[in-house]
């Protein structure tokens, strides 16, 4: 693929050239049971401190998918890999879960609910930021220890708001019909972050993530949930077949 990226799918699932661009494709799933993903990415191979991109950086493109309310999550962006685990088997990079930084056009379905902040969109489709300090991830590793924890739902909740004086978050709902073509545009610096729909700007803030980041375009049937009572969830959705297209990719 040109531009460095590369394609991955689990079983059932596709990734095929369109004209200028391409269509990732899940199957139909029954039971919720089976992870389903259909991606393009930059960054898979590599360690995070040579992931490829820093600010000044723009990304537009064009995108729709096959219905609105497509049980999982998919998007386009930037995101730092943060909760990927790998000890370097089959070739991957080692890797240790990290504090999340986005910069990204995000579709998550209930029960889905990713941000540590009641204020900032959790569920639909939104543009948004996450900036968290670049903590070495050896000194995250003790925190694994605490994860037995979040069961507890008072101890969940405080941990929580914990977290959220640390990751920073901004998002704006995007109301753009999902299933027709619309152009989407992401422009990175180190002071602001700018997101446009169809060149109208839907959400300027001045959470800038912490670089470098790599490339994703991806669908899927996955949730990961920590809400606002404390509840703790992560799994896969039953789902019908579904796709995600993209065209007309500018990237610099």
């Amino acid at each position: 693929m040109k531009n460095g990226l590369k394609s991955k799918h689990t079983p059932g699932g596709s990734v095929n050239q369109i004209e200028n661009g391409w269509r990732m494709e899940i199957p139909a799933k029954s039971a919720s049971q089976e992870y389903c993903l259909a991606q393009i990415d930059d960054y898979a191979s590599l360690p995070r401190r040579r992931l490829h991109h820093s600010p000044p950086w723009f990304l537009s493109l064009q995108a729709r998918v096959s219905e609105p309310n497509i049980p999982g999550t998919w998007g386009f962006g930037l995101w730092n890999d943060p909760f990927g685990f790998s000890l370097g088997f089959d070739g991957t990079p080692r890797r240790l879960p990290a504090l999340p930084n986005t910069a990204w056009f995000f579709y998550a379905s209930p029960p889905n609910w990713l941000s540590v902040h009641d204020s900032i969109p959790a569920q639909g489709f939104f543009a948004g930021t996450i900036k968290s300090p670049r903590t070495p991830s050896l000194f995250l590793a003790p925190a694994l220890l605490a994860l037995p924890l979040l069961s507890i739902k008072p101890v969940s909740r405080l941990l929580r708001r914990m977290t959220g004086r640390i990751v920073w978050q901004d998002a704006s709902l995007v109301s753009a019909k999902v299933t027709d073509w619309h152009r989407y545009s992401i422009q990175w610096i180190r002071e602001t972050t700018e997101y446009r729909v169809d060149d109208e700007l839907i959400l300027k803030t001045r959470f800038s993530p912490s670089p470098p980041l790599g490339l994703v375009i991806w669908i899927d049937n996955q949730f990961a949930a920590w809400d606002p009572q404390g509840r703790l969830g992560y799994g896969t959705l039953k789902n019908p077949s579904a796709w995600l297209e993209i065209t007309d990719i500018n990237m610099m």
